[in-house]
């Protein structure tokens, strides 16, 4: 595996990124979509992950128009008040935007298969969302994502396989926010929705509040198929 930081050229504008690649130098692309922390060092470890498993696999910096390279963690509440702002100073419009010139970037590299697809997490498991009714990824996951219940109406330009992993007793989706996303998307074909109904959120974040091993890991197991899968 080899990994750089790298700039992708944005529809206005250059953004930074993280790739790591494969060791035979060939395979489909992932995209990995960052929480609110920025490309920190979990967001890198996963895509490590996906290059160890034979993905070319890319973060892009999606805050680089409210702060470029931003790299925190969730261990103190002046790096979570930080995040928090980011987040909300951040356009997810323009997100999407940047993510669909990541996941061009990821096909055009040499050894790349074309077939690329999405992962995000938190905030990116709503981009992950958007992502799947808006760009032409070949499959999106997303974990935990924030506000899907307020973009439900999107949900019939969905036209490629989305995941979603759902954490039961997320204190940021609300159990109501939870059914109108499972009743929202139960009916498209497309989509496969997976529950966690003991799970707190960001459960699959090694080292966060509420980790679990074994929900993480039977998260990450149905995303690994799922990109097997789909991405062949």
């Amino acid at each position: 595996m080899a990994a750089k930081d790298v700039t992708i050229k944005g529809p206005d504008g250059n953004l930074g990124g993280y790739l790591a690649s494969p060791a035979s130098g060939r395979g489909p692309g992932v995209v990995v979509i960052q929480e609110i922390f920025g490309v920190n060092d979990v967001v890198r470890s996963i895509c490590d992950a996906h290059a160890a498993m034979g993905c070319f696999a890319l973060a892009p910096d999606l805050f680089w128009r409210v702060e470029a390279g931003v790299q925190i963690t969730d261990k103190t509440d002046a790096e979570w008040k930080r995040a928090i702002d980011l987040m909300n100073r951040f356009d997810p419009d323009k997100g999407v935007a940047d993510i669909q010139a990541a996941i061009t970037h990821v096909r055009e590299l040499p050894g790349c298969s074309g077939k690329v697809g999405v992962v995000g997490y938190c905030l990116g498991g709503y981009l992950a969302y958007l992502t799947g009714t808006r760009t032409d990824a070949d499959a999106s996951v997303g974990y935990y994502g924030l506000n899907i219940q307020k973009k439900l109406d999107e949900a019939k330009q969905i036209r490629h396989p989305l995941m979603l992993h759902i954490a039961g007793r997320d204190e940021y989706v609300p159990p109501d926010a939870q059914r109108k996303i499972v009743d929202g998307l139960k009916s498209n074909p497309h989509v496969a929705i997976h529950l966690y109904p003991e799970m707190g959120h960001a459960f699959a974040r090694p080292g966060g509040k509420h980790y679990d091993k074994a929900n993480a890991e039977l998260a990450n197991g149905r995303t690994e198929t799922f990109i097997r899968r789909h991405l062949a």
